[in-house]
């Protein structure tokens, strides 16, 4: 039977007071009563939509890794061209570093805390979701090697990802500006595998 769209909403609310609570507080250090407060029922009815933290936890980073890889596929699709494309996933990443900031926080600290299976499915949607970005990547900069194109991608995720850093919860008074900010470092980052303007 599907969920209601009561029952998906509420379940999408238990995942986002869950993914602050645990990346401001860590896994460990939030009890499921305190999720239940913040989406206003109680700890014990959680267990109605989640079977506890655990699952809580390996559904964000699961579904964050599909979703990113979902959306990935997609925007190429729809793209005219390698290079929009290209700038189309940037858009996209800095949308996702920007607005899910404790999923980041998530990923970096607690990936090691799911099942061994989970890890291996985050693991493997997240390698699908480098190729796809390698593959535009050498078609826009066709002299790039695979190993550099790679390592640019990575790079670019690590300068993306690193919004965590930029303020507190809420502090995107700027957001406009920053996601430019940011989108101008990406794509500047890969042009870098043009060779041009290399440092002796």
């Amino acid at each position: 039977m599907q969920p209601t769209k009561a029952g998906a909403t509420r379940r999408e609310q238990i995942l986002k007071e869950a993914a602050q609570l645990f990346a401001e507080r860590g896994f460990h250090g939030v009890g499921v009563d305190e999720i239940g407060a913040a989406v206003g029922i109680s700890g014990p009815g959680l267990y109605r939509h989640f079977a506890g933290k655990d699952a809580m936890l390996a559904e964000l980073l699961v579904g964050i890794s599909g979703r990113l890889l979902a959306a990935g596929k997609h925007r190429i699709a729809r793209a005219d061209s390698a290079g929009e494309a290209l700038d189309a996933l940037v858009r996209g990443h800095v949308d996702f570093a920007l607005d899910d900031r404790p999923l980041i926080v998530l990923h970096d600290r607690e990936l090691d805390r799911l099942r061994e299976s989970d890890r291996k499915l985050v693991r493997q949607l997240q390698r699908q979701y480098v190729e796809l970005w390698v593959e535009v990547v050498r078609e826009v900069h066709p002299d790039a090697g695979e190993s550099q194109a790679r390592a640019a991608v990575h790079a670019v995720f690590g300068l993306l990802n690193s919004t965590p850093h930029l303020g507190t919860r809420g502090d995107l008074s700027g957001r406009q500006a920053a996601a430019a900010l940011l989108r101008r470092l990406a794509l500047g980052a890969f042009t870098a595998l043009d060779g041009k303007g290399e440092p002796g």
